[in-house]
């Protein structure tokens, strides 16, 4: 068939990440946030990005599912949301598409496969730097998010205590997506 363009479709699925591959999971999630910030402030910064201690603490917050992300059976990121099973107002805590596959689409494949998992969610949550011009514009652009809070040093997120080790780290965005009714 010359001439013809074939598209393959990644399988993107998720799975749950097992208690023995959760510091490989750690380090994969500190390299892909560590791209930004070598792009955005030129170098890397004292400590991992986020902090072990923020990562492990996401790991054992009540309710948290930490999923492998899966592009036709092999891992290309991961993710860890926290469920409210009473309230349904559910938050995302860390979202990474490793390095090598970034600009295939699995972020967004990745995203509905985890709303499709958490059907009676009312309400998704989370937040990002300022500077992660490529989180805004998936989250807002890709996955239906609307930026709800901006955090600064003049509007101090009270609720999360960040210690993420940034430049200026209070600049923070709060999103929600609002879920419809099934």
């Amino acid at each position: 068939m010359k001439g013809m363009k074939m598209t393959i479709e990644n399988s993107v699925t998720l799975a749950i990440a097992k208690k023995e591959e959760l510091p490989k999971f750690k380090k994969d999630l500190q390299a892909s946030f560590a791209v930004a910030v070598v792009e955005t402030f030129g170098s890397t910064l004292d400590g991992p990005i986020p902090s072990d201690e923020d990562i492990e603490a996401s790991f054992n917050e009540s309710g948290a599912v930490i999923y492998h992300i899966l592009s036709n059976g092999e891992k290309v990121g991961g993710a860890v949301v926290t469920i409210n099973e009473l309230t349904q107002h559910n938050a995302l805590s860390f979202f990474f598409i490793c390095v090598n596959a970034h600009g295939k689409g699995m972020g967004t494949q990745a995203w509905k496969a985890i709303e499709e998992r958490h059907p009676k969610t009312k309400v998704w949550e989370t937040h990002t730097p300022y500077f992660e011009k490529r989180n805004i514009h998936f989250y807002v652009n890709k996955c239906g998010f609307h930026i709800v809070e901006y955090f600064n040093k003049h509007h101090i997120d009270t609720h999360s205590p960040h210690d993420h080790n940034l430049p200026e780290d209070e600049d923070f965005f709060r999103f929600e997506k609002t879920m419809k009714e099934p």
